[in-house]
């Protein structure tokens, strides 16, 4: 394994690759889980595609950030911490790394990140 990068940035932009391999390695499977209600892409490697295949994997790790600092607000009792929140909604707004690294950043002064 190789050293883990070291900017919040760097760290993110792994965490969001590694979901986008993951969900690659997902669509790609001998039975892939069928999405009912979503109308198949006319071609998978189109610049669209890929475009969502990249907010997907943003918004799969932002999901994992909440799923974290749910956790961590649950064994502490605290409030919310303040322009959290805001961070969160600019991201669901603009789904981007940038966004992503600001929410991140949050958690990373919690040390909630690995």
């Amino acid at each position: 394994m190789t050293a883990s990068p070291e900017t919040l940035t760097e760290r993110m932009l792994a965490r969001v690759n590694a979901a986008r391999r993951a969900a690659d390695q997902r669509a790609s499977a001998t039975r892939p889980k069928v999405k009912r209600g979503q109308p198949r892409p006319a071609d998978p490697d189109s610049p669209d595609m890929e475009e969502t295949r990249d907010t997907d994997s943003l918004k799969r790790v932002f999901h994992e950030l909440g799923v974290s600092y749910r956790r961590y607000r649950k064994q502490t009792g605290g409030p919310v911490v303040p322009g959290l929140r805001d961070a969160a909604y600019n991201f669901r707004a603009e789904p981007t790394l940038a966004s992503l690294v600001t929410v991140a950043g949050f958690l990373d002064e919690l040390e909630l990140l690995d």
